[in-house]
């Protein structure tokens, strides 16, 4: 056996006991430990911080960061010294073939929605516990609000968040909650349970946003064989003349999220 594999001391090991780890890489966990907890972290972090929300010694670490800057995964702050994500791995992930297809099926249909409405619009997916938005198509009006792409919140603060996990089996909701960082309290993680529920029976959700006073929050799923693979959120701006009620906004982002479903769907079958 390798020497970085690990196995029980004792063969007779009952089936009972915590699974063994077949090999381990210790430097490699290191940095994904550090990659993690950057995710996570809505301001930049020192290597001190790191290394004490990761129980380790700064002198563990502070190489790993090293590397991990100089190829680009992290970025360090000059005005504070500490450390954040770069872009990279975002971009990594915008080329995988299942988002990069989802993201060409979507934006014709995003276009189309912002012209209907007057809105702008933005595609979200689930990553670690938290919302990402991926894509987003300006409003067609003069005034408006959008999110800018790559803007992460825990899964428990954004609608779409709790709209992807309402459309998600048992199995992978509770795979969800073990990343939401921060650990919400009994209560909170119940109030969100329940949300979800209203939201699967709806079909869509809708909520005013609770940064921006006059926008209203509207999310309705995109679903591959009933299970959501991402979100489009319209944030609808208030205002004395819309382009339409927001109502009749919230039949039309249904509408275009049922297209962008079924063309998934065509997409897959193709394949």
């Amino acid at each position: 056996m390798p020497p970085s594999a690990t196995r029980p001391k004792n063969a007779a090991a009952r089936a009972g006991d915590a699974p063994f780890i077949r090999y381990r890489a210790p430097a490699l966990e290191k940095g994904l430990d550090i990659l993690e907890l950057l995710v996570a972290e809505p301001e930049p972090l020192t290597v001190s911080v790191i290394a004490q929300k990761l129980h380790r010694s700064t002198g563990e670490l502070f190489r790993m960061i090293q590397v991990l800057e100089r190829r680009g995964f992290v970025e360090q702050v000059p005005e504070s010294g500490g450390y954040r994500l770069s872009g990279r791995l975002f971009s990594l992930s915008m080329v995988q073939p299942a988002v990069k297809t989802l993201i060409e099926i979507a934006l014709p249909h995003m276009r189309q929605l912002s012209l209907d409405i007057g809105q702008s619009c933005h595609l979200v997916l689930h990553s670690v516990g938290q919302i990402v938005v991926v894509a987003r198509m300006e409003s067609s009006e003069l005034i408006g609000f959008s999110v800018r792409i790559g803007y992460r919140r825990p899964l428990t603060h954004a609608l779409s968040g709790a709209l992807l996990y309402a459309f998600q089996p048992e199995v992978i909701r509770r795979r969800w909650e073990a990343h939401l960082r921060p650990r919400p309290g009994k209560q909170e993680l119940t109030q969100f349970r329940a949300k979800a529920d209203r939201i699967r029976k709806q079909g869509h959700g809708h909520q005013a946003s609770e940064f921006v006073p006059g926008v209203t929050d509207i999310s309705a799923p995109i679903l591959r064989n009933d299970i959501a693979a991402a979100a489009i959120t319209v944030p609808f701006l208030e205002s004395t003349s819309p382009a339409r009620s927001l109502k009749e906004s919230t039949a039309y982002l249904v509408r275009a999220a049922g297209e962008i479903s079924r063309g998934l769907l065509s997409n897959d079958h193709r394949a």
